[in-house]
């Protein structure tokens, strides 16, 4: 069988052209999406009479041989087939004769192609969802031991209140939320079906769009035939929310590198999720959490590379939009993997050195603000006792003692309304337990949002 388009030509491709122009290296991937939406296709077409029953009925029993014959490894199209839709017609004619020349009927590779990235692209939106369901889960299986253990809270990576290692991680499992949420609003857009839509123009043939997307259980059809085949903004959406996925990986596995450093000492990796150096044998590197943080450029650059293929394309089709799929393909296959490694990485390859953090959470001024908190809550205006705190420090800090070290009467040269129950109220532990604000670090609104995790994850199944 020859090219579809190949009547027109005199001449053959040039051998490199060919190779230039076929997709079938790496849209091969979307041939039981292809499949598929052949055989919706087919039985819509008898659902009009386009087809006869038996017709139909051939077809969708020679595409399914097809669909075993790629399980089985015995049907691998080469790039002689130009791309993975002729592929599987060419092969269907081979197996049921020019019957299968009659599957084209009123379509074009243009909706057909948009149709099976959309089929794709719904399916691996699941399968990250369930992935980052698992993430969150790790993330709260952690945090539930850990609601006691402190640790340093920072801005601009300089200590600044300790908090609840708890109440760290469960910020993850928000960042996870609404990566889960804003998947779940992409599905809603790529859940609409192009099919029918033709080259661009629609088709001459009484086709039933609504059926063919009855039978391939999408929401709906796209009212557009020249959007229909020309958008690719569910895809850079899609690009654009894995972004954001690797983005939050990306921050907990930075983290997790400085966490385990000699300078931190807050955190040690277990064999199963570090490997050593060839020449220091000393050193256990952090590879799961530097591979993450690498790999969020190589997510971002497919981002970058959908937006710029789109920009200057008018309407409808171009062979630029034929870009979309390894950019795509990519994306799915380094988020996936990043979330998975990540999850193994929190559930089995952290150990927190509790006796590190103690030290870290009682020995700085990360309990400055509560002196001024103290003061304020006597009646002293939050401004003056900052700048009189202000002052306490800087004495500390210049004699090398610690606030607790500092002793009372001193306290009270700075002002009188010290008294000896500023000791309690700069302890870790009742700066920590004394936020409890909605949200905040203190030991029950951590339980709280633990709990309200737990019943997110729970009512999600």
């Amino acid at each position: 069988m020859s090219a579809p388009w190949s009547q027109r030509f005199e001449l053959a491709l040039h051998p490199a052209i060919v190779a230039f122009n076929a997709s079938i290296p790496f849209d091969i991937a979307l041939i039981e999406y292809d499949i598929t939406g052949s055989q919706a296709h087919a039985q819509m077409l008898a659902h009009q009479g386009i087809l006869t029953a038996a017709e139909a009925d051939t077809i969708v029993q020679g595409l399914e041989q097809i669909r075993q014959e790629y399980r089985s490894g015995t049907f691998q199209p080469g790039i002689e087939a130009e791309d993975v839709h002729f592929a599987v017609e060419r092969r269907l004619t081979e197996l049921i004769g020019d019957l299968g020349k009659k599957l084209h009927t009123a379509r074009s590779r243009n909706d057909q192609v948009a149709t099976d990235v959309r089929l794709y692209l719904r399916e691996q939106i699941q399968l990250i969802k369930s992935d980052l369901h698992r993430w969150q889960q790790a993330l709260v299986n952690l945090a539930e031991q850990h609601l006691y253990t402190l640790i340093p809270g920072y801005t601009h990576l300089q200590r600044a209140q300790p908090i609840s290692l708890a109440h760290h991680l469960l910020a993850y499992f928000e960042m996870a939320e609404r990566d889960y949420q804003r998947l779940g609003e992409i599905y809603q857009r790529v859940n609409i079906c192009p099919l029918g839509a033709g080259a661009l123009a629609g088709t001459t043939f009484p086709i039933d769009r609504a059926y063919t997307a009855q039978l391939l259980q999408f929401n709906g059809v796209t009212r557009n035939s020249l959007d229909s085949v020309s958008d690719r903004d569910f895809v850079v959406e899609f690009c654009c929310a894995c972004s954001l996925i690797m983005v939050h990986l990306s921050r907990l596995a930075e983290e997790v590198i400085l966490w385990s450093s000699q300078e931190f000492q807050f955190v040690v990796l277990s064999d199963r999720v570090s490997t050593g150096s060839s020449i220091m044998p000393q050193k256990k590197n952090p590879d799961v959490p530097e591979l993450v943080r690498g790999k969020t450029g190589r997510v971002f650059g497919h981002l970058q590379a959908m937006l710029t293929m789109l920009k200057g394309l008018p309407l409808a089709y171009n062979k630029d939009m034929q870009e979309d799929k390894e950019a795509l393909f990519d994306t799915v296959k380094t988020v996936r993997g990043c979330l998975q490694a990540m999850t193994i990485l929190v559930q089995e390859g952290l150990s927190f050195q509790r006796e590190s953090l103690y030290h870290a959470v009682h020995s700085d001024f990360s309990n400055a603000t509560d002196v001024a908190d103290y003061l304020a809550a006597k009646g002293v205006p939050f401004r003056e006792a900052y700048n009189i705190v202000g002052r306490i420090v800087k004495t500390c800090v210049e004699e090398g003692i610690l606030l607790n070290q500092l002793p009372i009467d001193r306290w009270q040269a700075f002002h009188p309304l010290f008294s000896e129950d500023i000791y309690d109220a700069i302890a870790p532990e009742h700066v920590v337990d004394a936020r409890r604000s909605y949200g905040g670090t203190a030991i029950e609104q951590v339980h709280q949002q633990l709990e309200e995790a737990k019943k997110i994850l729970q009512e999600r199944g």
